[in-house]
C-alpha cells in the first residue's frame, strides 16, 4: 500500500487547537521541518503530511462544535438504543386488547340476537298457532340469506359432493326436528319455562354419548347432572303455564339437538372435504327448508298468505314484520355462536351458552311479565347452576387404571 499525502494551502483560515496526541495514537505521522522564507511565524506555512504504509486510517466525521466549546471535548456523540422488545410488547398488548373487545362484542351480539328472537318468535306463535309454518318461514329466510351470501361472495361457497350431502342429511333431519319442537314448546308454555326445560340438554348429551359413542361419564359429570334434573323437576311442578304438550315438546327438542351433536361426531366427513361450522350450518338450513316445507303444507296447509291472515283477524304487516325479525335474529345468533366457537374453547363456549340461557330467561320474565313463584325461581336457578357446574367439570378426565 502506497503512502498518501494531504496538502493544506489555506493560510488565511485559522485552525482550531486540537490535541496532537489524538492523531498520534492513530496515525504514524512524519512532519518535515518547513522554513518560511519571509521569516514570519504568525502564518501557517505550506506543510506536507505523510501517512506511513503501516498505519490504518479511517475517516470519521467529527461533530461541529461552537467556538465557545471546550477544545478538549471532542468525543463523538453516543447513540441511545431503544430495545425492540418494548415495541413488540406494546403491539402485543394492543392486539390482545382488540381481540378481547371483539370477543366481548360477539358475546353481547349473541345474547342480544337470542333475546329478540325469543321475543318476536313468541309473539308470532301466540297469534299464529301453526308452529310448522312458522319454522318453515324461518328456514326460508335463512335459505335466502345463505344464497345471497354465497352469490355475493360474502362467504366462500363450498364445493358439495353427493357423499357430503349423504353424510349431512341425518344432521339436517335432527336439526329440523329440534327447531320444530322448540317452536311447538314456545307456542304452548312461557319462554322462561321452555328454556328451563332445555337446561336438561347436558343430561341427554351424556346418555346419548354413552349409548352411541361409548363415552362413559366421570363421577364429576354424573354429580353435576343431579342439580340439573332436580332443578327442572322443581321448576316444572311449580310452573303456572305448565302443560304436557309444551313440556314434552321441549324434552323432544333436547333429544334431537343432542342427537345432532352425537351424529356430528359419529358421521364424519373425509378430511379433505371437511366444512367449517358456518358453512355446515348454512347447508343444513337449506336442507331443512326443503325437508319441512312439504310437511308444513301437508300438516297445516298454506297459512301464511295475506288472505288467510286477514280472514282470522290478524294484522298482516305486523305478523310479517315480526316473523321476518325473528328469522333474521335466529340466523344471526347462530352465525355469531359459531364465530365465537372459532375463537374460544368448547368449555368457554358452553359457559357462555349457560349465561345466555340465564339472560334469556330473565329478559323474557321481565318483558312478558311472567308470574314466577319463589319455588319456581329456585328450581330454575338450581338447574342453571347445575348446567354451569357441568360445563366446568366435563373437561376433568378420569385417571386411567394402573395395569398390574
Amino acid at each position: 500500500m502506497q503512502s498518501a499525502a494531504f496538502t493544506l494551502s489555506s493560510p488565511s483560515l485559522p485552525l482550531r487547537h486540537t490535541n496532537p496526541n489524538r492523531f498520534n495514537r492513530s496515525l504514524n505521522l512524519s512532519r518535515p521541518s518547513a522554513v518560511n522564507p519571509n521569516g514570519a511565524s504568525s502564518s501557517f506555512a505550506r506543510q506536507s503530511w505523510s501517512l506511513s504504509p503501516s498505519s490504518s486510517f479511517k475517516f470519521r466525521p467529527q461533530p461541529l462544535l461552537s467556538s465557545s466549546s471546550d477544545s478538549s471535548d471532542l468525543s463523538p456523540p453516543k447513540a441511545t438504543s431503544v430495545p425492540e422488545s418494548a415495541g413488540e410488547s406494546s403491539a402485543a398488548d394492543s392486539s390482545s386488547l382488540l381481540k378481547t373487545l371483539q370477543l366481548g362484542s360477539l358475546f353481547g351480539l349473541w345474547y342480544l340476537f337470542n333475546i329478540y328472537f325469543n321475543i318476536y318468535n313468541k309473539q308470532v306463535l301466540k297469534s299464529l298457532h301453526f308452529p310448522v309454518t312458522v319454522t318453515v318461514v324461518q328456514f326460508a329466510v335463512g335459505t335466502v340469506l345463505v344464497s345471497v351470501m354465497w352469490a355475493l361472495n360474502l362467504y366462500k361457497r363450498p364445493k358439495i359432493t353427493g357423499a357430503m350431502l349423504a353424510a349431512i342429511f341425518p344432521l339436517a333431519v335432527v336439526h329440523t326436528l329440534g327447531n320444530l319442537f322448540t317452536n311447538m314448546s314456545l307456542g304452548k308454555v312461557a319462554v322462561s319455562f321452555t328454556h328451563t326445560i332445555k337446561a336438561m340438554e347436558p343430561f341427554f348429551s351424556v346418555i346419548l354419548s354413552a349409548m352411541f359413542l361409548g363415552e362413559m361419564p366421570t363421577p364429576w359429570v354424573v354429580g353435576s347432572l343431579l342439580p340439573i334434573v332436580g332443578g327442572v323437576a322443581l321448576a316444572s311442578v311449580t310452573e303456572a303455564s305448565f302443560n304436557w304438550a309444551g313440556f314434552w315438546s321441549a324434552m323432544a327438542s333436547n333429544v334431537t339437538n343432542q342427537s345432532r351433536n352425537v351424529l356430528s361426531k359419529k358421521v364424519m366427513v373425509k378430511q379433505e372435504e371437511s366444512l367449517d361450522n358456518i358453512t355446515l350450518f348454512s347447508i343444513i338450513t337449506i336442507m331443512s327448508f326443503f325437508l319441512l316445507a312439504p310437511a308444513a303444507i301437508f300438516m297445516e296447509g298454506v297459512k301464511f298468505t295475506p288472505a288467510y291472515l286477514e280472514s282470522v283477524g290478524l294484522n298482516v304487516r305486523q305478523v310479517y314484520t315480526r316473523s321476518l325479525l325473528a328469522a333474521l335474529c335466529f340466523h344471526a345468533y347462530q352465525q355469531v355462536s359459531y364465530m365465537i366457537l372459532q375463537r374460544v374453547s368448547p368449555v368457554t363456549h358452553s359457559v357462555g351458552n349457560c349465561v345466555k340461557r340465564v339472560v334469556v330467561i330473565v329478559s323474557s320474565v321481565i318483558i312478558f311479565k311472567t308470574a314466577v313463584s319463589p319455588l319456581n325461581a329456585a328450581g330454575t336457578a338450581i338447574a342453571l347452576a347445575g348446567v354451569f357446574l357441568y360445563s366446568r367439570v366435563k373437561r376433568i378426565k378420569s385417571k386411567p387404571k394402573a395395569v398390574r
